[in-house]
Order: C-alpha cells, then sequence, then structure tokens
C-alpha cells in the first residue's frame, strides 16, 4: 500500500515537471516570436523605381509675343491740312498706294517762287552770255588790230572788260544752279503731300481725320508731327521669346514649336526658330529667340500674347526620376537610395526641368541605382528597410 502511493506521488511529481518545463518552453518560444515580429515590423517596407534617359521629346512653354513681318509708322514730310484720307483701319493696301492727301499752301507758295527765281536767274544768264560775247569781240579785235594803231593800255583794258564779263557770267550760272536746288528740293516736298503706303499690308492705326493740321516729323531727333497711318506686313508673323539662361542651351536654329493662342483654343500655329540674340540680356538672364510663323490667312495678329511650346529633342545623357521620389530637406534636395546589404543611402541631386509627374537629374544619379518610391519622412541614411515582395 505505501510502495503503491510512492509511485503515485512520484508520477503525479514527473508530470507536473513536465507541464511545468512544457509551460516555460513555450512561453520562451512565444516571446522569441513576439520579438522578431517587432523586429520585423519596425523595417521599412518600400518599393524603388530605377532612374531612367527620358526618351520622349519634352516641351518647354514660354510666354511670347507677335509681331508684324514689317511694321512701320507713316508720318507727314511736310506741314499743312489733311485734305482727304482713302483707307482706314483693317483696310489692305498694295506698295506706292495713296493713303491720304495733304494740303499745303505754305509750300505751294514757295514752289511757285522757287520757280519764278529760277526763270529770273536763266534770263540773267542770257544777259551775261550777251555781255560776255560782246566783251571777247571787243578784245580779240583790239588784240588783233596791227601794231601802233591800239595801245596797249587800252587792250589791257579791254581784257579786263572780258575778264569782268566772264566772272559776271558763272556768277549768273551759279545762281542758276542755286535756284534749280531750291526748285528740286520743293518739288521733292510737294510729292510729299500724297501719303503712300511704303509695302503690301494692313493698315493697323489711323491718327488723322480730314482738316486736321499737319506738323511734318518723324517721332526721332525731335520731329513732333504724329504718326497719320501704321502699316503692317502680316504675310508672315515674327514671334519673340525670352527664354530663361539655364534653359537656352536646348534653343538651336530650326527647331518647331506649336502656338498656342488664348483666341484659338482648339488651334495651334507651327512655328520654327529662326535666329537667337547670340546674347544673355545681363538685366533679366534671359536669351531673346525669333522664330518665324506663316499667316496666309492673316488671322495672327500683331500685338498678339502666345505661348510657345518648344519642341526639345530628347537628352539620353540626362536621367529622370518619378516627382515622389524626392526628398525636400533644409540641406537641399535629396533622393534614398538603396545599397547592397539594403540600407538606405540618401543621395544629393540636381534636378532640371519638370516634366509633370516627373523631374530631369542632372547629376547625383547613376542609372543603377535602386531609388525608393514615396520615402517616408524618418528615413535616414544607413537605415535598415525590406523591398515589398521580398521574404522578411
Amino acid at each position: 500500500m505505501g510502495r503503491s502511493l510512492r509511485r503515485i506521488g512520484l508520477a503525479a511529481l514527473i508530470v507536473a515537471i513536465a507541464i511545468a518545463a512544457t509551460g516555460i518552453l513555450v512561453r520562451r518560444h512565444n516571446e522569441a516570436a513576439v520579438k522578431h515580429w517587432t523586429v520585423t515590423q519596425a523595417v521599412p517596407v518600400v518599393s524603388f523605381v530605377m532612374p531612367r534617359p527620358d526618351g520622349a521629346a519634352s516641351r518647354l512653354i514660354l510666354p511670347g509675343d507677335i509681331q508684324a513681318w514689317f511694321e512701320a509708322p507713316i508720318y507727314a514730310r511736310v506741314n499743312g491740312y489733311l485734305k482727304k484720307w482713302y483707307f482706314d483701319y483693317g483696310a489692305r493696301v498694295k506698295a506706292g498706294q495713296l493713303l491720304a492727301e495733304i494740303d499745303a499752301p505754305d509750300l505751294d507758295a514757295s514752289f511757285v517762287a522757287a520757280k519764278a527765281k529760277l526763270v529770273s536767274a536763266n534770263a540773267q544768264v542770257s544777259v551775261r552770255e550777251a555781255e560776255l560775247q560782246f566783251a571777247k569781240t571787243t578784245y580779240e579785235r583790239w588784240r588783233n588790230s596791227p601794231k601802233g594803231v591800239v595801245s596797249v593800255q587800252e587792250t589791257t583794258s579791254k581784257k579786263g572788260d572780258f575778264d569782268s564779263a566772264t566772272a559776271r557770267l558763272n556768277a549768273a550760272l551759279a545762281d542758276v544752279n542755286a535756284a534749280q536746288g531750291e526748285v528740286e528740293r520743293l518739288k521733292a516736298l510737294e510729292s510729299f503731300k500724297s501719303v503712300v503706303a511704303p509695302f503690301d499690308g494692313v493698315v493697323t492705326e489711323r491718327n488723322t481725320d480730314i482738316g486736321a493740321l499737319i506738323n511734318a516729323g518723324s517721332g526721332v531727333g525731335g520731329g513732333s508731327g504724329p504718326v497719320l497711318f501704321k502699316v503692317a506686313d502680316v504675310h508672315e508673323m515674327r514671334t519673340f521669346v525670352q527664354v530663361p539662361q539655364r534653359m537656352s542651351t536646348d534653343i538651336r536654329e530650326g527647331l518647331s514649336a506649336d502656338l498656342h493662342l488664348p483666341q484659338f483654343p482648339d488651334k495651334s500655329f507651327e512655328a520654327t526658330v529662326a535666329t537667337t540674340a547670340r546674347a544673355i540680356n545681363q538685366s533679366a538672364r534671359t536669351l531673346l529667340v525669333e522664330l518665324h510663323v506663316g499667316n496666309p490667312d492673316g488671322v495672327l495678329q500683331p500685338g498678339s500674347y502666345t505661348e510657345v511650346h518648344f519642341k526639345l529633342p530628347p537628352d539620353p545623357n540626362v536621367l529622370s526620376v518619378p516627382t515622389s521620389t524626392l526628398i525636400f530637406r533644409s540641406h537641399g534636395m535629396e533622393v534614398a537610395v538603396i545599397g547592397a546589404d539594403n540600407r538606405i543611402e540618401l543621395k544629393k541631386i540636381s534636378i532640371g526641368r519638370d516634366l509633370g509627374s516627373r523631374v530631369e537629374v542632372l547629376n547625383g544619379l547613376a542609372p543603377s541605382d535602386r531609388v525608393v518610391i514615396s520615402p517616408p519622412d524618418s528615413l535616414a541614411a544607413g537605415d535598415l528597410i525590406r523591398i515589398a515582395g521580398e521574404a522578411p
């Protein structure tokens, strides 16, 4: 009986020890699992993208101004009153076509007086020619007389009369030339009473009316006369754009661009870079670029604002990454790169053009870099990460 009790007690003790040992092992296993789970959950899970060359042609959009192929302000060259005008705003004119006529009574009176003075000067020349011919004949007769018939003093006197007549004739001829020059000058001014178009184009301004007092002027050098008309040649248009210095290296002659105007929301116009200033404006740090665009229908108007969409060729040496990879911090633009040991490296980069959902990276990255997408704000250099889809 006593042995049976001892055996039962020993068996119970063994069972208790086994239960206790099993509980301890289970608790230790659970603690290890929890610790492993905690450590695993503490490692950020990230996705990455590889930088790539932007093979598609990118667009550079800048504001521009459209100007006429030629545009000339028309000034009066004579004083007077506007007698009549023939073309108003928007009229199409041909080179040499009469735009307006000016009544210039002062000029007309001066022209008549100059012509009368020329007639008088010509008459005076006729008188002087007759005097010269008489003095010449007399001198030659006395000079060729037999020796002793005419004294030397008399011959010398007749020679002086001949020289004086010659001088008076030359003076009269000079007066004729001066009078003729004045007549020609006034005749040229008379032609300016007719205001004509300098080239084929469109009248864009008319700043005068019948009966208005007209003052001659050019608008420069102190000229006081106003602009009577403006004529623009619009068969082809010039577009001027100020390109920032940083972007100017991509702009070359022959580069294509599209013009987008507010009044034509569903239409664009093909333009071509014709030339550049080949110098950076020191005030604005921009390059002046001129583009040419055909205007056969005349729909493009001088002075219009336009958006110029340059079609830039792709640069195979420039990489691009999504904008979601950028890290904006106090010490500059960075991206997080996954190293070989799955630890983070922060690389400082320089960005170029904004391509929308992507940006150009000018330097700081290699094509083989694995760049983290949407990196957490707490991510720092040296942090261990886990790549999405990989086993812990």
